[in-house]
């Protein structure tokens, strides 16, 4: 079964810090993704020790489980995150350079088009 991809695995971490009683059904929905799949990457995130599954003990409703990130799991999102961060300056950086070569291109093409002399017409 494919697994999340980072940006993926970062909204699911998010989801699951701040709300952690979000149903299976709401994680698959929020990612956009199956609820089989919602379930196999909860497990996985169970089995690495990011997320444990518990219940509130003090609540009257004794059905109220939630997903709580481990400290492991608070350590995951934040490495995640500045690599989410890194990825994204980077792009932005790119697309900064791209954007100041089409804008010296079109000067460039301007000035070349001012120079031109004028086109004659047939019926001058």
């Amino acid at each position: 079964m494919p697994v999340l991809t980072d940006p993926q695995r970062l909204e699911l971490l998010k989801l699951l810090q701040d709300q952690p009683q979000m149903s299976q059904r709401d994680l698959a929905q929020a990612l956009g993704v199956s609820l089989g799949k919602a379930n196999y990457c909860l497990k996985a995130l169970m089995e690495k020790g990011l997320v444990k599954f518990g219940n509130f003990r003090k609540n009257p409703d004794k059905r109220v489980y939630a997903y709580l990130l481990t400290p492991a799991g608070l350590e995951e999102k934040t490495r995640i995150t500045v690599a989410f961060l890194k990825r994204k300056v980077a792009e932005y950086e790119a697309l900064e350079q791209e954007i100041e070569q089409l804008r010296s291109d079109l000067e460039h093409r301007r000035i070349q088009s001012d120079a031109l002399p004028e086109r004659q017409t047939e019926n001058q």
